[in-house]
């Protein structure tokens, strides 16, 4: 008996020990679950903050950031703030916010901006009618009354014209003026009296047919385009400086049109985004051309696109800039050589070199100066005796035409012969409506070639 009961003593010490580690083992298991709840709940304050966290910033910085990169596109879009304690979903997420928010964005200026188009599309096209209105009052009142003011209102009313076209076609219009065929110099001359430093501007023809023309659907879009780069180029260059523009033709490329001015130049970011405007882009927004709106590249551009010319902007030799608007061939034409071209027209550079060479007299060939004299510093010459110029006989040889004279001189003349008419009638029946009239005829001669003189 004694065996069993120890037996049993055994049995009920092993099965304490065993309960008791049973216990213990449970005690640990769930110790160990606390922990990891705690572990679990602590991590999953962590993501709920930092997601708080990331959805703050969301609102707060990259939203605002990404539609500020619409118009700027150097603005940097902040990223997760803190991508760790995000999982993969949720940052995906946020992503996708950030891009629906953007096209959202998008669609809304593009709505807005197609709106104030269609807008300043129908007003542009009033006030256009109005000012072409006005202008062909001012033309007839120029007939009727000898007053300088009314010249300085047309010229005024040329420039308004002048913004309202370049609105017009910005808003995706028409110029609004139909022309025929026109020669390439009159619309240089034409596109540089629609600009405020008009008398500025030297013109320099290079083309070797003097007869070269711009198709009737594009001349008035050309003469458009060159008046804004000159108007650009005047106005961010000194008033004491001028601005060139040289005319040139090249065979089958067409011809160029070269603006030089000696402003103040451009930084990279502002020459990158000149060229990309000048290019065309398929869409400009009303509200990327800055405050006050600066319309002249963007209306370049439309032009350009619209009527298959090009427009290069780079540095110019002059320090300021240099802008190349090239003119396709099959935009180009001849004109028969009936036909007069305006007095103020510049003539090709080769012809009035020829035609002054020929107007030169012979005289006795001019020592070369030394070399002291020609790098700009004095020195002595040993002083000759003239020799007594010997009387001929006339040659038998034609007189040399006269060198054409400039529009300056042609006017001096005009008005000298206006002063001795007046001056030499002594009769009364010449009223002095007459006299006014007529010289009002030149000044209006003048003007309908596009001289707006102030």
């Amino acid at each position: 008996m004694a065996w069993i009961v120890a037996l049993i003593a055994v049995v009920a010490a092993v099965t304490a020990v065993v309960r008791s580690q049973n216990a213990a083992r449970d005690a640990n298991v769930a110790w160990a679950r606390v922990e990891l709840a705690e572990r679990q709940a602590k991590a999953a304050d962590a993501r709920t903050t930092a997601l708080t966290d990331e959805i703050r910033q969301l609102a707060q910085k990259r939203i605002p950031a990404a539609a500020l990169a619409l118009s700027h596109p150097s603005a940097p879009v902040p990223g997760l703030r803190e991508a760790a304690e995000v999982d993969g979903g949720s940052a995906r997420l946020l992503t996708e916010a950030v891009q629906a928010a953007r096209a959202a964005v998008i669609e809304e200026r593009q709505r807005v901006d197609a709106a104030a188009r269609a807008a300043m599309r129908g007003t542009s096209a009033k006030i256009q009618s109005l000012l072409n209105q006005s202008q062909q009052l001012l033309h007839e009142l120029q007939h009727e009354y000898d007053d300088p003011r009314i010249l300085q209102l047309d010229f005024r009313n040329e420039l308004a014209l002048r913004r309202t076209q370049a609105t017009a076609v910005l808003c995706d219009a028409w110029p609004g003026l139909a022309r025929q065929n026109s020669p390439l110099v009159e619309i240089v001359l034409g596109a540089q009296s629609r600009v405020a430093g008009y008398e500025r501007i030297k013109v320099a023809n290079h083309l070797r047919d003097e007869w070269l023309a711009v198709v009737a659907r594009a001349a008035e879009p050309l003469a458009i385009a060159l008046a804004e780069l000159l108007a650009n180029a005047t106005a961010y260059s000194h008033p004491d400086t001028d601005v060139q523009v040289t005319v040139q033709q090249s065979g089958g490329r067409g011809a160029f049109l070269v603006v030089d001015d000696a402003g103040i130049g451009m930084d990279d970011d502002a020459l990158e985004r000149a060229r990309a405007l000048l290019a065309g882009p398929s869409e400009v927004l009303l509200t990327e051309l800055g405050d006050p709106p600066q319309t002249g590249f963007a209306v370049v551009g439309r032009l350009v696109v619209q009527y298959g010319l090009s427009c290069h902007i780079e540095p110019s030799p002059f320090g300021g800039m240099r802008t190349i608007l090239r003119v396709p061939a099959h935009l180009l034409t001849v004109l028969e050589d009936d036909r007069s071209l305006s007095a103020l027209a510049p003539k090709p550079v080769h012809a009035h070199t020829a035609t002054t060479a020929a107007a030169e007299p012979e005289t006795a060939a001019e020592p070369e100066p030394a070399a002291e004299e020609r790098d700009g510093l004095p020195s002595r010459r040993r002083r000759a005796p003239r020799p007594a110029l010997v009387r001929s006989a006339p040659a038998a040889t034609p007189a040399a035409p006269p060198p054409p004279r400039t529009p300056e001189q042609a006017e001096a003349s005009w008005a000298a012969l206006q002063q001795g008419t007046l001056s030499g009638r002594s009769a009364p029946a010449a009223p002095p409506e007459a006299q006014h009239h007529d010289d009002k005829d030149g000044q209006d001669d003048r003007n309908d070639q596009g001289d707006d003189e102030t």
